[in-house]
Order: C-alpha cells, then sequence, then structure tokens
C-alpha cells in the first residue's frame, strides 16, 4: 500500500533499532559533547559516556543541526509522500522541534512538526501509533490524531539515584528543593506541561522503584496499555520492574524493555529507570 506519510522523530524517542527499521522511521540523531569531542549520541559508547559522567567531565546535549531535519523531508518528499509527520521531545527539555521548524520552512512538501511535550517511550510509542496508520496508508490527519491520542494519554515515570545529572544539565528546578540533601532519599520524577517535576520519594532504592511500579499499575488501571521499561546502565534494576510489572498488569498488548538514548541519559545519570505506561 502506497505510503502518504512519512514519520520523523528524534533519538530521546528511545526505540530500538530493530523497531525502528521496522516502522520505516527517519531518527534524526541528538549530538552529545563529551570535553571537547562532539558525535551523534549513536556513536557514543554507553561505557564511555558513564565513565565521563562519574568522573565529572563536561558532558552536554544538543538538537539535531536543521540540515539534518532538511535532508530527512527532502528525502521523504522525492519517496513521494503527501506530507511529513515530525514528532520530537517536549520544548521544555530540547530545541529539536525548533530545528525541525527551521528545516520543515525550507521543503515543499508539508511538514507538521509536533511538540509532544514529553520524551523517551512516551514519545516512542507515539512515533509507533503515526508510523503504524501511514504504513496502512493513512492521511494525515488520522497520522496526527493517532500520534495525539498517544502522547496525551501516556505517562512517563522516572526514577534516578541522584538529581545531581540533571542539575548539571538545568533539567531540573523545583525539583532540587523537593528531594532535600538527605542522601538516601530517591527521588521519582515524571513529566508534567512538558517538564521534569518530582513524583513521590522513597528511602533506598528498593523502595524506590517499588514505588515506581505501584505508580505505574495506578496509570494502567484496568485499560489496555502498552508498557515499556527503560535504562541507562541498569539491565538488572530493568528486568527487577518489568518482571513486577508483569505479574501486576494483567491488561498489557505490548511490553518492551530498551536503554533509553545516550542524550537522556547524559541528563538522568546512570542507574536510572523509567516506566512508560501508554494506554492503547
Amino acid at each position: 500500500m502506497h505510503r502518504r506519510v512519512a514519520i520523523v522523530t528524534d533519538s530521546t524517542a528511545s526505540l530500538p533499532p530493530q523497531l525502528v527499521e521496522k516502522l520505516g522511521v527517519t531518527v534524526a540523531q541528538i549530538q552529545l559533547r563529551i570535553g571537547d569531542w562532539v558525535d551523534d549520541e549513536v556513536r557514543v559508547p554507553v561505557p564511555r559516556l558513564v565513565d565521563a559522567l562519574r568522573d565529572q567531565v563536561e558532558v552536554a546535549t544538543t538538537p539535531p543541526d536543521p540540515g539534518a531535519f532538511f535532508w530527512a523531508y527532502a528525502d521523504a518528499a522525492a519517496s513521494g509522500v503527501d506530507a511529513v509527520v515530525s514528532l520530537h521531545v517536549s520544548t521544555g527539555l530540547s530545541q529539536t522541534a525548533d530545528a525541525a521548524r527551521i528545516a520543515a520552512a525550507q521543503v515543499k512538501v508539508p511538514v507538521h512538526v509536533v511538540d509532544t511535550r514529553t520524551v523517551g517511550m512516551s514519545l516512542g510509542y507515539a512515533v509507533v501509533a503515526a508510523a503504524t496508520v501511514a504504513a496502512a496508508g493513512g492521511p494525515v490527519q488520522r497520522v496526527l490524531q493517532a500520534a495525539q491520542h498517544s502522547y496525551h494519554r501516556s505517562a512517563e515515570l522516572m526514577y534516578v539515584d541522584t538529581l545531581e545529572y540533571l542539575r548539571r544539565g538545568g533539567r531540573i528546578g523545583a525539583t532540587a528543593a523537593f528531594v532535600g540533601n538527605a542522601l538516601s532519599l530517591k527521588p521519582l520524577l515524571t513529566m508534567t506541561d512538558g517538564r521534569i517535576a518530582p513524583l513521590d520519594r522513597a528511602l533506598g532504592t528498593d523502595r524506590a522503584l517499588r514505588k515506581l511500579v505501584d505508580h505505574a499499575v495506578r496509570h494502567a488501571g484496568r485499560e489496555q496499555v502498552d508498557i515499556a521499561v527503560e535504562h541507562f546502565d541498569a539491565t538488572e534494576r530493568a528486568r527487577t520492574v518489568l518482571g513486577l510489572l508483569r505479574t501486576r498488569v494483567p491488561h498489557v498488548r505490548r511490553f518492551l524493555t530498551t536503554s533509553v538514548s545516550s542524550a537522556i541519559g547524559a541528563h538522568v545519570g546512570p542507574g536510572a529507570v523509567a516506566v512508560t505506561v501508554s494506554p492503547v
């Protein structure tokens, strides 16, 4: 079936490569800087980034160059699509959508740039929803509606070992005061109005992860949902959380585990685990 709409996103969607290939989605890479070295985040080995963070080497992220979006849109136009839907990380966290809009103004095919006001697999599942409709030959308005239905209803729930990395990157404000200075107090965070916000806290990692699961279960309710467990350098924690969710959330259409993008990892730090709950 002829695809009428092309889907573009950015690498903070944290989609596994095999799923990106299956969906036929184009992913623009966030740029990651470690000291004086800059590259696409997908090319940065996770161990190198983890070592840099722990050694307090300066780490920063920047949006893809507008040129990367321009060529993605131009290639889509050349393939004969009627329009492009470009879904991106919240502008409360990154100026990626602004870079996409600059490029969109320079191509002939209509490009719908969407600030999803979220990140991680909440963005990723919106991309999956949009790409599924697009692959079936759906028109642009149906593709946009599928994406909006997904990201408006998804919850992004996060555990981090420490707020230090978010503080370094300027991604927290009131959140820092929420946690205070107690070293054993572990924060749980969420996305609210396009920004990272406090959700809960617990004494110790084990209790915090159990609370993370509790919040995910409440968000899932009795609806059918997709669930993703994402992590940064925390494979065993992610497996534990996934196992708990499998026993407590019965109406799951799709479970997925994935490493978050290195651009997210640079801000949340090693040991972070997130759960995305996305009603179907």
